[in-house]
């Protein structure tokens, strides 16, 4: 009997996992998993009863022979109708348990388990797989080819059923090719959907595993093996870590890239060509198994009904073909750009011969481009919900290429940033279609457009990417047939993207230096419109984190005032304080839905005191502003919750009127939690800005974030004796950017020095 060695689970849950078989190296390809597959036969051989009338059939990865260093085994114990089957079973399962094995197993006669495979489809898919491993050779081919038999005749009716729980699947684990952090396995793309390939191939609905898809499985099985080796456990998500030692495993360099990015980089490139190319030939797939369903579609002579959707494009099947015009004649380099404008504004795919065709016969576009071509760009990048499927398809055929050489480096490239959920080429697409919503709100929506899906053109270049980024999107416009004005906008527009939501998040709106800064940058409202549109769009592709609610209110406020001083030449006016604050008894308390209102007797440390309260009571600041009117002190927040529930707002303002009242109770609570909250990460930094406020100096602290930082670094800044008139909280992931306005000009680098060892100690 071959003996087998299993490790124990490093997550510390006591489960034991197949680590190898005795004689068996763990290994990474095709040989190694074969090799694995082998070695488990021969183990369930040794243990399997000796028994007519049954047998052991291997399903998934053990009956593919494709076993990862750390699968489990699916196991199907069929019998004949002989009698204490139970004990049988209970003689096989319980000493694959006891050696440690992952084990997912059923008890069936072969009626029974078609039965099964007829009512699910999972089921039915996992029988394809099916593989005699002990036991009557027999009874278990004819499962196997019954199985087959049954898939092949049921397979058209059983195919929609199977694209819904498919669809479900995508919708959870998203799409492979544009995840930082992708499953290998279960994501669009992975190899959960090479499995429904093959069962569509098994069908004969199609070819739907060319050799193309071959390689690409071959990739991801390798690169989950790697996987597998580096963590030492089961594990199918390739998160960042692993990255870098995943791609040493695999021998993958950063030069196999261009040398460009690093090895993790390379990898994660790589897997996101190889998940394209299985989405690719699963769409094909679909669309086959649909028009097989509904019959193809014939005018009375008998030929495919054709209908013209564009010029030079016709639909034929529910899907794009070029016209008989298009092909005969000399090939329009416009043509592969209108084909794909037709595509994403129908919302019909393109199909595979008509792909193949344009980038075989299309001729390349001249500099600058034909009007024709740039209304087709402009057209596709506006079509909402269509475009990002016309752009995959059109990039998995080479089209993109030739419209845009500096595609081939922003493709599958990754950004290392907590708040980004796609890779950059997803996220520059993604960008167009969600300026598309946006459109009506500006005067130039084919400018908006262009610069939203070129706005972080300069990324994965050394420097700061706007700044790299905008001559490369000046060029880019310039070349597809923009006036050198247009072009300039649209480098203008790259260069200040970050412009609006930095100043929003991080600067006092209501000081008229800040105001009268960003319109001097921005110019005329024009720009300003696209900005703002280009802020939204570019938000909404980033992710959840890189948008909210207040930070929507902050952008357009400060939008509203700039457009005030590019109209009329005069910077509005601060607003005036909140009436309630300055009249009165004191102390004042007002609680909103996202505002912390609070006057009180003058003094010093009041606006440290209020945000101790708030980070007592788990409320995060976002901005703060405090003033002296007639002897009281005003402190006005912007709050949201830190852990999205609201506090219990009777306490809170008890805790408030007490706490700027002097409780030295309170006081000790707020000292206590702050001092427990300190933040982890890179050794905080203090920027000065001496130019950026009317009537102060701005100290800018970048640091990570933590529970109670405002409270200890405002304490801090009292103690040291600076004034605060306002705040500024900007969190990026798990850091944050603070930004505080102290009262005075503060010109000694000794006093400069003195408050900067202050906040760094607090931190």
């Amino acid at each position: 009997m071959t003996s087998l060695t299993t490790t124990t689970d490093p997550t510390g849950d006591g489960q034991l996992v197949v680590n190898e078989v005795a004689g068996v190296p763990g290994g990474i390809g095709a040989e190694a998993r074969a090799a694995r597959a082998d070695a488990l036969d021969a183990w369930l051989r040794g243990i399997f009863p000796a028994r007519a009338g049954i047998a052991l059939v291997a399903v998934g990865g053990l009956g593919r022979r494709q076993c990862a260093p750390y699968g489990d085994l699916d196991l199907v114990l069929l019998h004949a109708g002989v009698p204490g089957i139970d004990e049988l079973a209970a003689s096989l399962w319980y000493p694959i348990w006891d050696a440690g094995l992952r084990l997912d197993h059923s008890v069936r006669t072969v009626p029974e388990a078609l039965s099964v495979a007829q009512d699910d489809v999972k089921v039915a898919l996992g029988l394809l797989d099916a593989r005699h491993v002990a036991g009557d050779p027999a009874l278990a081919d004819q499962l196997v080819r019954t199985a087959a038999d049954h898939w092949r005749r049921t397979a058209v009716r059983q195919l929609p059923g199977l694209r819904q729980i498919t669809a479900a699947r995508w919708e959870t684990h998203g799409e492979l090719a544009f995840l930082l952090e992708g499953d290998l396995k279960e994501a669009a793309g992975g190899l959960r959907d090479v499995g429904i390939l093959r069962a569509i191939a098994t069908a004969g609905v199609t070819d739907a595993l060319r050799p193309a898809v071959h390689a690409a499985h071959r990739r991801l099985l390798d690169t989950r093996d790697a996987l597998h080796q580096q963590v030492g456990r089961r594990v199918d998500r390739l998160v960042a870590q692993e990255r870098d030692g995943v791609a040493a495993l695999l021998g993958l360099r950063a030069a196999d890239a261009g040398g460009v990015i690093g090895d993790g980089d390379a990898l994660l490139r790589r897997v996101a060509g190889d998940a394209r190319t299985v989405s690719h030939a699963l769409d094909d797939a679909w669309r086959a198994a649909d028009r097989l369903r509904a019959g193809r579609h014939r005018t009375a002579g008998g030929r495919p009904l054709r209908r013209p959707v564009a010029r030079d494009v016709v639909e034929q099947d529910g899907e794009l073909v070029l016209a008989r015009a298009a092909i005969g004649a000399r090939p329009d380099p416009s043509l592969s750009l209108r084909v794909a404008a037709a595509a994403a504004t129908t919302r019909l795919p393109i199909a595979r011969a008509t792909c193949e065709w344009l980038a075989a016969y299309c001729p390349p576009l001249p500099a600058p481009w034909p009007p024709a071509a740039r209304a087709a760009l402009i057209t596709l990048l506006g079509a909402g919900p269509g475009l990002v499927p016309a752009w995959e398809t059109c990039d998995r055929y080479g089209l993109i290429d030739g419209w845009l050489p500096e595609w081939t480096r922003l493709r599958s490239l990754p950004q290392h940033n907590p708040v980004h959920r796609f890779t950059l080429d997803r996220h520059l697409v993604q960008a167009a279609y969600e300026a598309s919503r946006h459109t009506r709100d500006v005067d130039r929506p084919d400018l908006l457009l262009l610069g939203a899906f070129l706005h972080d053109i300069g990324k994965g270049l050394p420097g700061d990417h706007s700044t790299v980024g905008a001559p490369l999107a000046e060029a880019v416009a310039t070349r597809i047939g923009l006036p050198d004005d247009e072009a300039a906008l649209i480098g203008r527009l790259v260069r200040l993207h970050l412009l609006l939501p930095d100043v929003a998040t991080r600067r006092d709106l209501s000081d008229p230096k800040t105001v009268a800064g960003v319109a001097e940058r921005v110019g005329d409202t024009t720009t300003l419109d696209l900005l703002h549109g280009l802020v939204r769009a570019d938000a909404a592709a980033t992710g959840p984190a890189a948008w909210s609610d207040w930070k929507g209110r902050l952008i357009a406020e400060l939008v509203a005032r700039v457009r005030t001083a590019l109209d009329t030449g005069v910077v509005p006016a601060p607003p005036a304080p909140d009436a309630a604050l300055v009249a009165g008894p004191l102390p004042v308390v007002h609680l909103g839905e996202d505002r912390v209102s609070v006057a009180a007797a003058d003094r010093r440390g009041l606006l440290a005191t209020v945000a101790g309260c708030l980070a007592l009571h788990r409320l995060e600041v976002i901005s703060a502003d405090a003033a002296t009117v007639d002897g009281r002190a005003l402190v006005q927040c912007r709050v949201q919750p830190r852990y999205g529930l609201a506090p219990d707002p009777i306490a809170l303002r008890a805790d408030l009127r007490r706490a700027v009242g002097g409780d030295v109770s309170v006081t000790q609570r707020l000292r206590g939690r702050a001092l427990a909250a300190r933040g982890q990460g890179a050794a905080p930094r203090v920027v000065w800005h001496r130019e950026a406020a009317t009537d102060a100096v701005l100290l800018e602290l970048r640091a990570a974030d933590a529970a109670g930082l405002l409270y200890r670094v405002a304490c801090a800044l009292d103690e040291a004796g600076a004034q605060v008139r306002a705040a500024r909280i900007s969190t990026l992931g798990g850091d944050v950017v603070d930004a505080f306005y102290l009262v005075g000009g503060w010109p000694s680098d000794a006093d400069r020095a003195r408050i900067e060892a202050a906040v760094l100690a607090a931190v």
